[in-house]
This record gives structure tokens, sequence and C-alpha cells, in this order.
């Protein structure tokens, strides 16, 4: 993304341009065969959905509209979505999530890392609303029970967005907020699910029985097989 000062243009590709992602399906394929992406440009060039598709397309609700594609990739189930790079949004396939949670929860299941002082109970306030595993909840929704509200807890989308990259929760479909006549309006929020929702508690943890160090090293070389222009820098700030 580019800021203008007044607004972000979205950088991008032409239409002929033979590496242009020119729909959800052709998305969802590409992010499965080289495993995740970031939704947004970073410092690794090439390595993200923006700079695979055409700007104009961008929060046009169109059906090429990658603003678009993320609320149909997360609310079908097969990649997870989430602010998982950098604290920036992007895709992680099934094959590689356990890659990540082990990384990034260094074998701890959230119970087990307050326990040991490791979460705060901002982040606990939160996730006792996904003690089930099947359970999901609009943005609006947890922020009102979990106690962020008016005159609460404080940093509601910074506790988010960490436990989002711990891989702890992840953006599981987008609704509407209902009026008192159960219309929906306004504009579509988020809502969460723990990773486990998606893959199943056996499959996030598959990874649990290898070193922390060894699932970072995996992420980091796969990325340079991809993009071998790479460098450590660059890597180590869009996985840390």
């Amino acid at each position: 993304m580019i800021s203008t000062g007044n607004e972000w243009i979205a950088c991008g590709t032409t239409e002929d341009d033979p590496y242009c992602i020119h729909s959800v399906k052709q998305l969802t394929e590409y992010i499965n065969e080289i495993g995740f992406l970031p939704l947004f440009s970073n410092d690794i060039p090439g390595f993200s959905v923006e700079e695979r598709t055409v700007p104009d397309y961008w929060w046009t609700d169109h059906e090429k509209d990658p603003w678009k594609w993320r609320e149909i990739i997360a609310t079908e189930g097969q990649i997870i979505y989430g602010k998982f790079f950098d604290k920036k949004a992007g895709f992680i396939s099934k094959e590689w999530f356990p890659y990540f949670a082990n990384f990034r929860r260094d074998g701890y299941d959230f119970d087990a890392l307050y326990e040991d002082g490791k979460a705060s109970m901002r982040q606990k306030k939160i996730m006792d609303f996904f003690e089930e595993e099947d359970a999901r909840i609009a943005s609006y929704e947890l922020k009102l029970k979990a106690g962020f509200s008016k005159g609460g807890e404080k940093n509601f989308d910074g506790t988010l967005t960490g436990l989002m990259m711990q891989t702890y929760l992840c953006m599981r479909d987008f609704t509407q907020k209902k009026n008192k006549k159960g219309e929906f309006y306004g504009w579509h929020v988020a809502v969460y699910s723990a990773p486990e929702e998606v893959y199943g508690y056996k499959h996030v943890t598959s990874r649990y029985n290898e070193a922390r160090s060894e699932s970072k090293k995996a992420i980091v070389d796969h990325i340079k097989d991809i993009y071998p222009i790479a460098t450590d820098k660059q890597i180590e700030k869009i996985i840390r």
C-alpha cells in the first residue's frame, strides 16, 4: 500500500500479467501451493496478494475484489485468515499452520501459557470465550462481553492482534450488526474463532513435539525457496 496522505492506494499488477491472480478460486489454489501469503505488500517484493492483483478492483465489491475474496476464503474454512504477518493480515494453509502454531506458541496451549504467567489478563478475558472448540463470536459482541467497552479494559484491537500473531485466534467469518428490527447495517465486521475450530486441535498442535526453532527454520527455508531475493532481515520481520 502507498499512502498519499489522505488515502491508501493499492499497489499491484495488470490483467495481462502472467502472475496476476484473477479469481478467489485462483487465489485459494495459489495459497495452498505456496503455503502462506500476506494480504498487503511488505518488505519482500512480490510476497503478497496486493502485488498479484489489479489495483482498480480493490474495495469495489466487484467479483475480482481481493478485499471481498478474503471474506470468502475465511468463511470457506480451507485456509486460515488473520493478522499473522508483522501484525498485518494474511493467509496460512492447512499444511503450514502447524508450523506457525508451534513457532508462535512455543508448544503452549493458551491455558498453559496463562498459568505460566506468559499471557495477560486482557488476553484471558478474550480467550475465555473460545474454550469450546466450535466457538465463534463477532468482534463487537466480543468487545462488549469481554469487558472492553467504555470504562472497561483498554486496547481491544491490540490484544486481538496479539492473539492472532500468537495463532490463538483467527478471523473465521464476516457479518454485520443488527438493529432493533433485526436488520443488518453498516460495515462487515470479523467473526473470530480459534484455529482449532477450523482445522481441529489434533492438526493445529501436530508439531508441538518438535522444537520451536525447527518450525521456524522450516518457515524461513520455505520463504527462501519461494523468494530467493528475500533477506534474513526481511524474513525475520514478516514472521517474528
